[in-house]
């Protein structure tokens, strides 16, 4: 895709220089040249003189550079391969799964998200371990390594604000990424209504759809991450090597600290409902720092209908109740908390990247 960029100079800037240059004009090669009346800084035209804003244009060149990439390609095959094989173990046992009196036995489509045979894991865990490593991989490299080619000052060179670099680097690898999802989520729904003969109730089509958005935000929670340590580090192996350090600590090792912590607060002796009660709280609010925690804990709501609360409950509270299905509306409410400390994680991530874009020196050595 060829793009014509025509500047505007000082000499056209005076009286009647804009009404002179809004006329396109045939260059030597016979192509059409002109400048977007207003508009201050460069205009894009297509083969069919359609006008592009510079940041969409950049948008289209980051996307086409991940979709062209092979570590896209590789990470795509891998995520596609075990996301389809965690259907086809959904789909094999999903009639062990459907027990009597079963309050989640009219969300059948549901299960094929969550059931597993014990050998291969579910959907959604899949997408719990392997998500963070696509987002790694789309932003380690953003920033740094077009300083280290030099590319980075000449595009600053031109009339082209510093932060359209950012977002729109941001943007495009969101975009891919919630193509992605989208795609796989449809594809097993596809594969499931093939399989198995009943189409998804309204219902659970807006919970599966609500799931892959919040997993589109739990990805750009990482994505986000690693364009930090891209705009931090001058060389992307160590970008790299910190984004898969801070996934590997709260994959494995955050776990094993928590325990470590709570291990030495257990209430001793006769304790009293209250006191069991908090310190499951307490366990429960430390391992909801982990981003992979926050997002187990809202898919699960949200594909298990049953689940009526993330946290215990006391005797009081129990007693009493019926065992039913929430609704979307309350299941959402339910996991409220999680989805927000999630875009709060994304937006805290994006705005470190962002201030230290603008302050960052570009010349390149």
């Amino acid at each position: 895709m060829r793009f014509t960029t025509v500047i505007l100079k000082e000499e056209d800037q005076m009286d009647g220089g804009i009404e002179k240059t809004n006329k396109p004009e045939m260059d030597k090669k016979g192509k059409r040249n002109g400048f977007l009346s207003g508009f201050s800084g460069p205009a894009f035209y297509k083969a069919d003189d359609r006008v592009l804003h510079p940041f969409s244009v950049i948008v289209q060149k980051e996307i086409a550079d991940h979709v062209r990439s092979w570590r896209f390609l590789i990470l795509l095959a891998i995520i596609s391969l075990t996301c389809l094989g965690s259907m086809y173990t959904a789909l094999t046992s999903i009639r062990e799964a459907i027990k009597p009196n079963d309050p989640e036995g009219s969300f059948l489509f549901l299960k094929l998200f969550t059931v597993s045979d014990g050998i291969l894991p579910s959907f959604v865990v899949f997408i719990s371990f392997l998500g963070p490593l696509l987002g790694i991989s789309l932003g380690f490299d953003s920033v740094n390594s077009e300083h280290n080619k030099g590319t980075l000052s000449r595009i600053l060179s031109q009339p082209i604000h510093r932060d359209y670099i950012l977002n729109a680097k941001f943007v495009a690898a969101l975009i891919v990424i919630s193509v992605m999802f989208f795609a796989l989520g449809f594809l097993v729904m596809g594969f499931g209504l093939i399989a198995i003969g009943i189409p998804p109730t309204a219902g659970e089509f807006l919970r599966i759809v609500v799931f892959l958005i919040i997993s589109i935000i739990y990805v750009a929670f990482w994505l986000n991450l690693s364009i930090l340590f891209s705009v931090r580090f001058r060389q992307p192996a160590t970008s790299a090597l910190s984004g898969i350090a801070i996934w590997l600590f709260f994959s494995i090792f955050y776990g094993m600290i928590v325990d470590l912590i709570v291990k030495g607060m257990v209430p001793q002796g006769y304790a009293t409902e209250g006191q069991i009660i908090n310190f499951e709280i307490f366990r429960m609010n430390l391992n909801r720092l982990s981003p992979s925690q926050l997002f187990s804990d809202a898919t699960t709501t949200l594909l298990m209908p049953s689940v009526r609360s993330l946290g215990p409950l006391s005797m009081i509270q129990v007693m009493g109740t019926i065992p039913g299905p929430l609704r979307l509306t309350q299941s959402l409410l339910l996991v409220w908390p999680q989805i927000t400390g999630l875009v709060a994680g994304t937006i805290i991530c994006f705005v470190l990247s962002y201030v230290s874009f603008m302050r960052k020196e570009i010349r390149s050595r």
